[in-house]
């Protein structure tokens, strides 16, 4: 197992080797193939291109966010939540009844066996148990449409907070390109030939951070799916004093993906006000590892909004 690691060891050696060589083969490459040209000009072409590139990826899906999480489960994909709607009406429906019956039944023996064991018979008693069966039969039989009122009461949240907490997330590459070509023009080719190969590095990393933007989303609604396809049961257990703290950490878990819109869109909102203050014409590398930054935050910053909401509802 040892010569098999140090072989491992070694072929990744060579590997990160060769790709380097390779790399500065092809800069040498390209640059003896644009000899005739201004290798300035290209060089600013590349990093301009990376820019805009850069730029148009995280404007598109710092835009998105907003419209996604202010969305409900029935407007955000009409089919899926039709699709869970008729699961859960079909499968776990069946189950929530065997469980409702299976509570109720031992609420009435238990409501009989406090009263000396059936001596102590009161019929007020019966009618509270009688109201009481109602009430969990009426949640069980509207369970989408109590679950869906939790999330339309989150969209109006999100809706009315738009507007006060809401605001430019896209950084101007138009007017910031006028500062940047008068400080690319002051700057060596070696300094050029960095400030390209970091563009591009930023660039790709602009593009991972901007998927896991959209997966943050993804894996929330399809979450919201999972949470509401079981909703029945947990619905079922609501009766009882025993089993009712089921019901009552699912409500909370209900809010809490709700609620977890809210600060979904106050994270969009600092970020709007960190990238409105970037400076471009200073420190053009700093600027650009800076931008980074702020992505990286805002995606960790969305990742952490599932576990704060759960923790501010007391939901686990």
């Amino acid at each position: 197992m040892g010569f098999f690691g140090s072989a491992i060891t070694i072929l990744q050696t060579l590997v990160v080797a060769i790709g380097a060589g390779l790399g500065v083969w092809g800069v040498i490459n390209l640059m003896e193939g644009y000899g005739n040209d201004n290798p300035r000009e290209l060089l600013t072409g590349m990093i301009s291109s990376n820019l805009d590139r850069m730029f148009t990826d995280v404007n598109q899906k710092t835009s998105e966010i907003a419209g996604q999480v202010g969305q409900t489960p029935q407007g955000w994909n009409g089919s899926i939540f039709s699709m869970i709607e008729g699961l859960s009406n079909s499968v776990i429906m069946p189950i929530a009844g065997i469980i409702i019956t299976f509570v109720l039944c031992y609420e009435l023996i238990s409501m009989l066996t406090e009263r000396n064991n059936m001596h102590d018979i009161d019929t007020w008693m019966f009618f509270k148990y009688f109201v009481k069966m109602w009430i969990a039969v009426y949640l069980v039989s509207n369970t989408f449409t109590i679950t869906m009122a939790v999330f339309d009461v989150g969209q109006s949240v999100v809706n009315s907070a738009a507007g006060l907490v809401s605001g430019d997330t896209s950084i101007d590459i138009s007017s910031a390109i006028t500062d940047l070509s008068a400080t690319l023009e002051s700057m060596e080719i070696g300094e050029l030939v960095i400030l390209a190969l970091e563009t591009l590095i930023v660039s790709f990393c602009m593009k991972i951070m901007s998927v896991l933007i959209t997966v943050i989303l993804y894996v929330r609604m399809i979450e919201i799916y999972l949470y509401t396809s079981v909703a029945p049961i947990p619905f079922a257990t609501m009766s009882n004093r025993e089993w009712g703290q089921i019901g009552t950490n699912y409500f909370r878990g209900l809010f809490a993906l709700a609620f977890q819109a809210f600060l979904m869109m106050v994270c969009v909102a600092i970020y709007a006000v960190l990238v409105a203050g970037i400076q471009f014409s200073d420190n053009l590398s700093s600027s650009l590892f800076g931008v980074m930054a702020y992505t990286v935050i805002l995606c960790f910053s969305l990742f952490k909004t599932g576990s704060l909401s759960k923790s501010i509802f007391n939901a686990h």
